[in-house]
């Protein structure tokens, strides 16, 4: 069996094809090991975000990455394509030490905003034009930029408890009747999680909703920068999903840092990681569907509790191949920390049970949530996000496919062991809160499928073949200011690593694209100007887990 990398790169040739209609506008090409990189000059991210979207098809903004030099600052903007992810190229933006101004791209891409905002509050760029530059993760009192070069992490931070801004409500209020803000959370089960909505009402219709994010930001990117790369780093994905998608999480680290530094990975470590995060995903979409029931029709005797049933029989296997139930900390760099546990025929054939019993219970889910008058009734077109929306947005996984957005990473960017096997990209229509629910559910019908040929491939493998991790260096050092940006196909969406590394065994710039980041970005898109029991149902429906938003 072959082993292979966790890494592309375009042909030459699709790289001028890339960059070609902004040629005149490039000041510099730099090496990024994922995708073509040019340099442009701030004034230009508009014109050049614009072309680059309507002439090369790269219509996904995927992330936007900032940092701070010893001479100067930078932000990247992460573009790809949403029919081939594999076209992809970094738009380099260097700005002044000095007085770090850039231009926002957030007219080209809707999701540009949240970005830059990020962008802004821990490493410090200022853009112009944005549309409503504050802090975003940390509160508008805090002194400093975490991510710079010169923050000071002594410094006092004094954050007053006051009454909420209103800037959204302010903005909705014009030119309306009589109008009430409320709060929603952020200590309230509708929200998933610490999160909090301000909202302004028209009567009972959603006239404005601003989610307000970061009460649980921990700086994860700032965290990993001060780890190795070769064991310390890995513990932390499975702490942005905790709704059971941490394997997932792993692979976009294990993915970025074996691209970085040109680590290969056997076949059959592929095959069992393919296993794992596929019995991730199931525990993830397991708990946004009993959570979902909860949310919408108060169901917790019945869909909820056998949604968590459903949990437990994959977190019983995936203790037996782990040791862990939740915070795996399973995948190494090269592999996966040890094999199947013994009787592997035991386990496989435990694996096998589970399968074989599946189809079963999603009827029963099925005929519990799907078929129920009352979902119907609350989410079949409510909380509708049309494909160009949901693109505009840089919207992913079951959010965008539930749009029709035909994208996912593990077919259209292939790792692993995914386009060896058979298994569909599920998609619906509609783009409202139905579609979101069904995607889910048929995906774990997707996920089975997809476990159920890995078990085959594992019970075959040769014993003399078994190789879980190939043979990585006790130290890994890339080469000095090596860079670029990797994703997988996480639970959620599209969860990308930007890497940079400067020659030592801690990377220099360490950045994470949670994919609920931007979904949650278009909350306001789905929820304004219908009722509050739908935006409840709306919001339920983006499956949003806040490690992941805040980091």
């Amino acid at each position: 069996m072959s082993s292979e990398v966790g890494s592309h790169m375009p042909a030459e040739s699709a790289l001028a094809d890339i960059l070609a209609p902004i040629a005149d506008k490039i000041i510099g090409q730099e090496t990024h090991r994922n995708a073509p990189a040019a340099r442009i000059s701030p004034r230009d991210v508009p014109a050049v975000l614009s072309t680059l979207k309507n002439e090369s098809g790269l219509d996904h903004l995927s992330c936007v990455t900032a940092q701070q030099y010893a001479d100067r600052y930078e932000t990247i903007y992460h573009l790809r394509s949403y029919d081939d992810p594999t076209q992809e190229a970094s738009i380099v933006v260097p700005t002044d030490s000095e007085r770090p101004r850039s231009t926002s791209g957030s007219e080209v891409f809707q999701t540009a905003a949240w970005h830059e905002r990020e962008a802004f509050d821990l490493v410090g760029i200022n853009y112009e034009d944005h549309p409503d530059l504050r802090r975003i993760l940390l509160p508008e009192t805090w002194q400093g930029h975490p991510l710079s070069l010169g923050y000071d992490q002594t410094q006092p931070q004094i954050v007053p408890l006051r009454e909420q801004d209103g800037s959204a409500h302010a903005l909705a209020s014009e030119g309306r009747g009589e109008t009430m803000f409320i709060n929603i959370g952020p200590h309230h089960p509708a929200t998933h999680g610490v999160m909090h909505l301000k909202l302004t009402l028209e009567g009972e219709q959603v006239a404005a909703v601003e989610p307000d994010i970061g009460y649980i930001h921990r700086c994860e990117e700032q965290m990993a920068q001060t780890c190795t790369y070769r064991h310390q780093i890995m513990p932390y994905p499975d702490r942005w999903d905790w709704s059971g998608g941490g394997l997932c999480n792993e692979w976009a680290y294990a993915r970025a840092a074996e691209a970085l530094a040109d680590i290969e990975v056997p076949a059959y470590a592929q095959v069992i990681r393919t296993l794992s995060a596929e019995l991730s995903r199931i525990l993830a979409h397991m708990l946004a569907i009993g959570a979902y029931a909860l949310d919408i029709s108060g169901d917790f005797t019945a869909t909820f509790m056998y949604a968590i049933t459903e949990r437990e029989r994959v977190q019983n296997i995936l203790e037996d191949l782990t040791g862990q139930r939740l915070m795996f900390n399973y995948f190494r760099l090269g592999g996966v920390a040890w094999d199947l546990p013994e009787s592997r025929e035991a386990f496989l054939d435990r694996v096998r049970s589970y399968l074989d019993g599946l189809p079963e219970r999603l009827t029963d889910i099925h005929n519990l949530l799907t078929n129920n008058e009352i979902i119907q009734a609350r989410t079949v077109d409510t909380g509708i996000l049309p494909a160009k929306i949901a693109k505009n947005y840089g919207c992913t996984g079951p959010v965008a496919r539930g749009s029709g957005i035909d994208y996912d990473l593990r077919r259209d960017d292939p790792y692993g062991y995914y386009d060896r096997l058979d298994w569909d990209v599920i998609t619906e229509p509609h783009g409202d809160n139905y579609s979101r629910l069904l995607v889910r559910i048929q995906e774990v019908e997707e996920s089975a499928k997809i476990i159920e040929q890995c078990v085959d491939l594992l019970a075959e493998w040769p014993d003399d073949d078994r190789t879980v991790q190939s043979n990585v260096p006790r130290t890994i050092r890339p080469a000095d200011d090596a860079e670029g940006y990797w994703a997988v196909e996480a639970a959620k969406g599209e969860l990308g690593i930007y890497i940079r590394a400067d020659g030592s065994e801690k990377p220099a710039r360490f950045k994470i694209r949670g994919p609920s980041f931007s979904n949650l970005q278009a909350l306001p898109a789905m929820a304004v100007g219908e009722h509050v029991p739908d935006l409840i149902a709306t919001l339920g429906s983006l499956d949003t887990i806040m490690g992941e938003v805040d980091r």
